[in-house]
Parts: C-alpha cells; sequence; structure tokens
C-alpha cells in the first residue's frame, strides 16, 4: 500500500501507520510544532498541509467536512476506503442509538464462522484480519460521509433522530450520510432501514421496517423466546434477520447468551433495594427516548444534562410530558432543559450535579419507582467519558445509606 498523508493523530490513522511500518505523515490540530513520534512518524500542525504536495490523504473520522484539512485536500479517502480492495463480505450497521449492541450481538452471533467486528466499535479496520471472511462494521455518520468507494454487502441502519449537527451542520445532511451507502450498494444486496426516510436510488434490495412487530414476522423470529426488551429486542431482532438472511439460522440459545455492555440500562438496587438504572452510555436523543419507554411500567425519576452538541430535544419532551415522570437536571444544558420542561409542562428540579442529583432522588425514591440517569447528551462537560459518568453514578448510589 502507499503510504498516504494522514488527517488527525488518532486511533484510526495511528493504527494505519502502524500497518504501513511508521514513517508516515500526520496533520493535526493538538500540534503547536512539528515533531516525531516513537514509530518515526512525523506530525505537523495542520495549518502546514500542503495539498500539491500530496497524493493521497486518509483522514480520521471526526475531522468535519468544513475543515481546512478536509476542504483543502485533492485526493481524499476515508479509512473504509483506503482498505476497500482487500475488506471481504462486509456487513455495516449504522444508526443514532443501538448499534454498538447490534454490531455486539451481530458478531457473537457469527465468530463461530470466523467473522471479526470492528470499525467505530474500537477496532480500526487496519488491525481486522483480510483474510476472516466477514467484517462486521459499527459505521459513524463521520466514517459513511467521507466514504465514496467502499461499500458493503448488507447495511443495517437503526432507526435514526437528529445528532451530531454540530459537525454535519442540517438534519438533512446527517440522515443523508446515514443513508449514502445505499448508493453504491449492489443488486441482490441486503438494506434493512427504518421506514420514512429520504431513500436515496439504490440498486439494492431495501426492506423498510417500522417496529420489531414487521421484524418478528418478515423474518420469521418469535420474541417470546428472546430475553430482551426496549431498544435491546430491535438490537436482537436484527442481528438475528441478517443470520436469517445469509445462514437460515435463528439461534435463540446463543442470542439470549449475549451479555450487554456496561452503563446501557444496567439495572442496581440501592441497600434500601429501590432500583437505579444507569445508561449513561445514552449520549443522544434516541437513546433517551427508548429508556423512557422501557421504564413507563413505573414513575420515573429521570436525570438529564449535558453537552448535547446542538440537538433538538423537543421529541423527547414530547414524550416525557405524557409520562409519570419528575426530571432532574445536570450539566451544561440545563437552562436549555429547564425552559424546554417548563413549556412541556414536565415537573423538573434543577440539580446541576449528578451527585445532587442522586441526593435529592434519594430523598423521594420508592420500591415501586425506578431512578433513571438517561443524559440524551454527551459527558464531557462535566466527566471524562460516559463510562466515568456512570460509574460515578453508580457510586453515589452505592454511598445511600
Amino acid at each position: 500500500m502507499n503510504k498516504p498523508t494522514l488527517f488527525g493523530y488518532g486511533l484510526t490513522t495511528k493504527a494505519i501507520a502502524k500497518k504501513l511500518g511508521g514513517e508516515c505523515t500526520f496533520y493535526d490540530d493538538k500540534a503547536k510544532e512539528p515533531y516525531i513520534d516513537e514509530e518515526s512518524n512525523q506530525i505537523f500542525p495542520s495549518h502546514l498541509f500542503d495539498p500539491e504536495s500530496s497524493k493521497l490523504e486518509v483522514t480520521t473520522p471526526s475531522v468535519p467536512p468544513h475543515h481546512p484539512l478536509i476542504k483543502s485536500a485533492k485526493n481524499l479517502l476515508s479509512e473504509y476506503d483506503y482498505f476497500a480492495k482487500e475488506m471481504p463480505f462486509s456487513i455495516w450497521i449504522s444508526g443514532t442509538n443501538g448499534k454498538t449492541t447490534t454490531t455486539q450481538m451481530l458478531q457473537h452471533l457469527l465468530k463461530k464462522r470466523g467473522s471479526v467486528a470492528g470499525g467505530n466499535i474500537g477496532t480500526p479496520l487496519a488491525q481486522l484480519d483480510p483474510k476472516a471472511p466477514i467484517w462486521i462494521l459499527e459505521s459513524s455518520s463521520f466514517t459513511l460521509h467521507h466514504t465514496n468507494i467502499a461499500s458493503p454487502n448488507i447495511y443495517i441502519l437503526l432507526p435514526i433522530t437528529p445528532d451530531h449537527i454540530d459537525w454535519h451542520r442540517t438534519a438533512e445532511n446527517y440522515e443523508a450520510d446515514k443513508l449514502k451507502p445505499l448508493r453504491t450498494m449492489k443488486e441482490g444486496e441486503l438494506a434493512l432501514v427504518p421506514k420514512g426516510l429520504n431513500l436515496p436510488e439504490t440498486s439494492a434490495y431495501v426492506v423498510e421496517y417500522d417496529s420489531t412487530e414487521f421484524l418478528e414476522e418478515y423474518f420469521s423470529i418469535d420474541s417470546l423466546k428472546l430475553r430482551f426488551r426496549g431498544a435491546f429486542l430491535e438490537d436482537a431482532l436484527l442481528a438475528l434477520a441478517v443470520t436469517k438472511v445469509l445462514f437460515d439460522e435463528i439461534d435463540y440459545e446463543a442470542i439470549n447468551a449475549f451479555t450487554l455492555d456496561n452503563h446501557r440500562q444496567e439495572e442496581m438496587l440501592d441497600s434500601l433495594g429501590r432500583l437505579w438504572v444507569n445508561d449513561s452510555k445514552a449520549t443522544n436523543l434516541d437513546a433517551s427516548i427508548q429508556a423512557v419507554k422501557t421504564y413507563d411500567d413505573r414513575f420515573i425519576h429521570l436525570i438529564l444534562g449535558g453537552d448535547d452538541k446542538g440537538a433538538d430535544l423537543t421529541p423527547l419532551f414530547e414524550l416525557i410530558a405524557t409520562k409519570k415522570l419528575h426530571l432532574y437536571t445536570i450539566g451544561a444544558n440545563s437552562e436549555k432543559l429547564a425552559k424546554l420542561a417548563t413549556e412541556h409542562g414536565v415537573e423538573f428540579t434543577a440539580c446541576k450535579t449528578l451527585e445532587n442529583a442522586v441526593g435529592t432522588i434519594s430523598q423521594k425514591l420508592t420500591k415501586d419507582e425506578v431512578a433513571l440517569l438517561s443524559p440524551a447528551a454527551a459527558s464531557f462537560d462535566q466527566f471524562n467519558s460516559y463510562k466515568h459518568r456512570g460509574e460515578e453514578f453508580f457510586k453515589f448510589v452505592k454511598n445511600i445509606k
């Protein structure tokens, strides 16, 4: 492979450089002056990039389309494009919420057939085995935006709601990037997408779904044999749909043996036997909507707040206004949440911090109710990551006497 110029000194591009034996050239916003790393790669400040001296560029997914590096590049590829020629049969999975779980579930089911999983799930394509028969790739909207050559054999799109608007600029752009793989897919390839989207022209066989009931009936799956509920039921049905299509197999025992990640609707009882749910990974609107729907058979003490990345949270408030619920606001968007709560008639308490929210809820929570951390926002205003936020949440809960 030719050594490309690499945009962004991140996980994706560093893995490419390592695969190529180092001595690659990076341009990164965090570099204040040129330096050489331990792999003999040269890292330069972004503003020093000269498009005339570069024959090929590969970007880390997070660099936005309006960045000067992207706008000036003349031979730009995504990570997916760069590995398109050696990519085996591939299944791409995207969506606003649930793509990680669906990817993990499908890898759990297909590992016995030699599949490997990567992409946004944490393993760069440069580290995947090109001899594996199947690549299962969690695909972010950032990656899909930059991808123009590579194409999936099966594309699974989970429901989408506007997200990363600060990156995509508009909700329409976000949706278009999520649907972009359909444009390059071929006849006989499957795209499974939510109903009601503005689909581009495609040669793929498109199945539009609008409910778990539709998925159950279309792919002949018996959900009563599954242990998952809410959004996780949909994730499991989509994973099983793929095994049904590829191998005419629905392995209920295998899917039920799958263990969910921490920080996704993770339940804990406090010292008084009351239910607390850590859904810290709910960093966007849709994830929190799904969490509220999952627990709406109880009165919900809901903790929201953080960095919402400019998202319109109105649909979430339209939902919670119809539920038996009290809201507790934390984080950088607290004033925005308070305004929305007032507009929609939702009772709320301004807590500022997660610790205050837990303490306030603890004074009211009964055994018949649920305390739900489902922030609908990123965590970086007050925490290192969603994992850190979830860990702190459970730490505060464990300290309840």
